[in-house]
């Protein structure tokens, strides 16, 4: 395999020391915008039948960190590239020779970036817990699900937003610092550090007031009935997003519910509201209001499932999804104009063969 050509981090090298969760995800996403990705997977251990598409556009080696050849061959990787991006345990990274000091006084440069769900300091580090644990402790899954329960987000929120991409981000930040200064660094990216950045905007609007502290509340929480979603004839639902004045007017006049009878601000109005838009879309079917509001400025458009996404006419113009070795998977986001970012498949590649590349 080639280094990658395409993509706007082309050049950029990067040891990926195998984890599920959050270090894979970040090392697709990174590989997707072409960076020479290598990653470093325990002998015998093969990229996932389940998930093939998160292990796309690596190189893969296969190494026994637990002896001395192996390790020896993996700090050789680790003394040419640009960053490291690890997901262990707290502990296990020294235990095994690749630790941050070591990785760093080899190769001065060097970015060492640590996914982890509750970071390495405070009373929970080192503890056990996964996605949905580390949202709890942010407020974020608080917020989320209906007045009854919290609804875990999928890994969404937590591992992959809260994780991976700020993995990714803090990783690209700290390699633009390293080029400048030609100093590396230490970066870490805890779940619950990142999923509690991501709700900095409720927090404001909580101090000021503006947010209740409770599900299904607020305004884009599900608690306005303008912004949620409607079962309709045929079982399946539609999404509703008429925020704004005009949009709310279209909505209601694509129902044939009167706007002037309801005020969308005023909480006092909206079970009433609720109700009303709720018996209107039980009336037909999703794909008659999907067509309905298709041009409107209502905000009104069909629920799919993982099956129909990828056949949406929006979608199938965009490109937003793709075969790739036999299976549909989402493509690289976001787009380039100039060097666009490619989905390649991982390919299996000798040690010594890369670090030619890399010399």
């Amino acid at each position: 395999m080639v280094a990658a050509t395409h993509g706007p981090l082309a050049g950029v090298r990067i040891v990926e020391l195998d984890m599920p969760g959050a270090v894979l995800f970040a090392g697709m996403l990174l590989a997707d915008l072409g960076c020479d990705v290598v990653r470093i997977r325990r002998p015998g251990s093969e990229g996932s039948a389940v998930a093939a598409n998160l292990y796309r556009g690596r190189s893969q080696v296969s190494l026994d960190l637990s002896q001395a050849a192996g390790r020896e061959q993996a700090l050789a990787l680790i003394a040419q590239a640009d960053g490291v991006i690890e997901g262990y345990r707290p502990g296990i990274a020294e235990q095994v020779g690749l630790d941050p000091a070591r990785c760093l006084a080899l190769n001065p440069r060097l970015v060492y970036a640590r996914a982890s769900g509750w970071g390495r300091e405070g009373p929970l580090a080192g503890t056990p817990g996964n996605d949905i644990n580390h949202l709890a402790l942010s407020g974020a899954l608080h917020a989320i699900g209906t007045a009854a329960a919290p609804v875990p987000p999928l890994n969404l929120i937590g591992e992959y937003a809260g994780g991976s991409l700020f993995l990714a981000l803090g990783l690209v930040s700290a390699i633009l610092a390293a080029q400048a200064t030609g100093r590396g660094q230490v970066i870490e990216a805890a779940q619950v550090d990142g999923a509690a950045s991501m709700m900095s905007l409720y927090y404001a609007l909580h101090a000021s007031g503006r947010w209740a502290d409770a599900r299904a509340a607020n305004m884009v929480d599900g608690g306005a009935p303008y912004y949620r979603c409607y079962a309709c004839a045929d079982g399946r639902h539609v999404a509703v997003g008429a925020l704004e004045p005009h949009g709310f007017r279209a909505l209601c006049e694509g129902l044939g519910i009167a706007p002037h009878g309801f005020d969308p601000y005023d909480r006092a109005c909206w079970p009433a509201l609720a109700e009303a838009l709720a018996a209107a879309f039980a009336s037909r079917g999703r794909d008659e209001w999907a067509a309905l509001f298709e041009a409107s400025e209502g905000c009104v458009t069909p629920v799919l499932s993982l099956t129909e996404a990828p056949l949406h006419p929006h979608n199938r113009a965009r490109g937003t999804f793709a075969v790739r070795d036999g299976a549909m998977q989402p493509m690289p986001a976001p787009r380039f104009s100039g060097t666009p970012a490619e989905a390649t498949p991982p390919m299996d590649e000798a040690v010594a063969d890369i670090l030619a590349r890399w010399a």
